[in-house]
């Protein structure tokens, strides 16, 4: 796991300064609305859009934004579209299992863009189920190690039910059933302990090594899925080589 969470990182520290910022924000406002439509708008009592919120603020999005999305998703402002979620699976090149998440107003416009780019960038759809059994949804929980220790956050997340920690180098990983997520994130908040972000994950069992041109590969229809509008996230079994990593 630690191959897909080393990528992770990596994405979320580049999302922050990235050239793509504007669909990196239309994404994060998108999530607000959903969460808000489906738990109502007020934070406190709505622990996803709570989450979806401080993902957004942490990736620089303005508060306006942000206020005008839990508007439209609470119905205290008209505007707001009717969103699905979907999921597309398939295969990379060389056999690496994708799983594709969307958000979506329109299903023949997801399925159609996501295939697009699978294809053309060496990759092919799969029918439902053929992929996702290789993925167990999990919660996860970032923490910046600047300030923390991993016994700090380790005894800060025991009780609430976290299953482990990892150390990502400049963050740690806390993992939970994604029951337990808003437990834990609490737990964090209580011990004082900032955290990047919150939410609910499809990790892999077992991951598929290559080498460096190999998962530049599958990097890149990564990169191609994740420029689409309606997907929200990418998840593959690919471990990421250090050196790929480095170049990221």
């Amino acid at each position: 796991m630690s191959g897909h969470s080393k990528w992770a990182t990596t994405k979320h520290k580049k999302a922050v300064v990235d050239a793509k910022r504007s669909s990196m924000f239309a994404k994060l406002i998108k999530n607000i609305e959903v969460a808000a439509r489906t738990g109502g708008g007020d934070p406190a009592g709505n622990p996803t859009l709570y989450d979806a919120i401080q993902k957004a603020k942490k990736s620089s999005v303005p508060n306006d934004n942000i206020d005008r999305a839990v508007k439209r998703g609470s119905g205290a402002e008209t505007g707001g579209a009717d969103y699905q979620t979907i999921m597309y699976e398939g295969y990379g090149p060389h056999g690496v299992a994708v799983l594709v998440e969307c958000l979506t107003d329109n299903r023949n416009r997801a399925a159609s863009d996501v295939r697009v780019a699978v294809t053309r960038n060496g990759g092919t759809m799969a029918d439902p189920g053929s992929v996702s059994y290789l993925f167990s949804r999990r919660g996860l929980v970032l923490v910046p190690a600047a300030g923390t220790t991993e016994d700090d956050v380790l005894a800060a997340v025991l009780d609430a039910g976290a299953e482990e920690v990892d150390g990502l180098g400049d963050a740690f990983e806390v993992v939970c059933e994604p029951s337990d997520l808003v437990a834990v994130r609490t737990a964090l908040q209580d011990a004082g302990i900032e955290y990047d972000s919150a939410e609910v994950s499809f990790v892999p069992s077992t991951q598929v090594e290559l080498d460096a041109e190999g998962a530049s590969r599958v990097l890149r229809l990564v990169d191609a899925l994740e420029d689409l509008d309606d997907v929200q996230n990418v998840y593959t079994n690919l471990e990421v080589p250090d050196e790929v990593l480095a170049d990221a």
